[in-house]
């Protein structure tokens, strides 16, 4: 009875430290991934940050008869090649649509170029000593400073770093789930309520669930070539618009909505249809009166949380070509636009230095959209709970 009692104690002491073995073990597999998630966040926040400030030059502008023709000769000799061409070619037509300039002179703020901007960061540039010097000159008398980019939020994609931004890029987006959201949403609630409260468990039902579970593990880029295919071959969708896009999206969402709606209706206690059917309720208005409207949050959460995804998605949408050049923001849902995700995807690709910032400064925006989409989503559910 003694030698039992000690090999039962020995027996739960191992047990005891294999238990203490495991919640280390566990401790340390969440302070690894919560250190390389600090570090994540903060090599992208040093990458980024800079690209929410941009350098302005303080020039003279003289509206003489050669500025009509050239631009450049509108500048100060030293400072011309630091302002951004961008500007240059714009006072030419300054000048043709307001005649009054000709012959006077202006002081104002103006863009620098991307090689200038960087100097100023203190990054790599390819600046000479001559334009360093007239920099320096002019820093130390207040005609340079860093200003906050409002260019990087109100303008397009552009070949030049310092004008491009995000705009074209984020109005896409938008369009963009505005057609996931309006394709996925109905179809994929309504396939979940019937496949959970009216369908028929046989066979085709069985196959069918099969299928959605699959079709929601599946590889994104897969989705991207089924666009192609049917959208874009077939159907003749415009390729690089919102709209074929959308669809794309919907197609990916869709599996993930169904999942999460069907999860959110088996939630709902069946005392709830009882009690309904009870007082003499059909199925559908037992569906609809009672158990759709307890089940809201976790369609609501799950649906956000899909849409969130997909807004990150970027290979199904490069296979319908919404990775193109686009410096303008469309206008409908069947012009060629970008999303933020293939804009990113097309900024790290540009050789320039100053584009590595634009990518990281891109890559927190979108961790914004998605972080605010997320607690959008609990707050939802922390909503609808209360009210139900």
């Amino acid at each position: 009875m003694r030698h039992s009692f000690d090999d039962i104690s020995a027996q739960l002491h191992k047990r005891h430290r294999r238990s203490s073995r495991l919640k280390w073990i566990s401790m340390g597999a969440l302070g690894l991934a919560g250190l390389f998630l600090a570090l994540f966040f903060a090599d992208m926040l040093n990458r980024g940050l800079p690209a929410f400030q941009q350098a302005y030059v303080q020039v003279e502008i003289d509206y003489n008869e050669d500025a009509r023709q050239m631009g450049r000769a509108a500048l100060e000799p030293d400072i011309a090649p630091l302002v951004s061409r961008s500007f240059e070619r714009l006072i030419p037509g300054m000048i043709r649509d307001n005649s009054d300039l000709l012959g006077t002179t202006e002081t104002r703020w103006v863009l620098t170029n991307s090689e200038a901007d960087q100097y100023l960061k203190g990054h790599r540039n390819s600046l000479s000593d001559d334009e360093q010097a007239a920099i320096d000159e002019r820093v130390d008398n207040g005609q340079v400073a860093l200003k906050f980019n409002t260019t990087f939020f109100t303008s397009g994609d552009s070949k030049m770093a310092e004008r491009a931004g995000i705009l074209s890029a984020a109005v896409g987006t938008v369009m963009t789930l505005l057609v996931t959201l309006a394709i996925a949403f109905p179809i994929g609630v309504m396939t979940a309520v019937y496949l959970e409260e009216f369908a028929p468990d046989n066979r085709l039902t069985q196959i069918i669930e099969i299928n959605i579970n699959n079709l929601a593990a599946i590889p994104s880029i897969l989705f991207g070539l089924l666009g192609l295919a049917i959208f874009i071959n077939f159907f003749g969708v415009p390729r690089s618009s919102p709209l074929v896009g959308g669809m794309t999206l919907a197609l990916m969402t869709l599996p993930v909505i169904i999942i999460a709606t069907r999860t959110a209706l088996r939630s709902v206690p069946d005392s709830i249809r009882h009690a309904a059917f009870g007082v003499g309720c059909s199925r559908w208005q037992v569906v609809r009166d009672h158990v759709l409207p307890l089940a809201m949050p976790g369609i609501m959460t799950g649906s956000i949380i899909g849409l969130a995804q997909a807004m990150g998605e970027t290979a199904p949408l490069i296979i319908v070509g919404m990775v193109a050049f686009i410096p303008d923001a469309g206008g409908s849902f069947t012009e060629a636009a970008t999303v933020l995700p293939a804009q990113i995807f097309t900024w790290a690709g540009e050789p320039e230095q100053a584009f590595v910032e634009k990518t990281a400064g891109g890559i927190l925006v979108l961790l914004a959209i998605l972080i605010f989409l997320n607690a959008t989503a609990v707050v939802l559910r922390k909503k609808f709970e209360r009210r139900w």
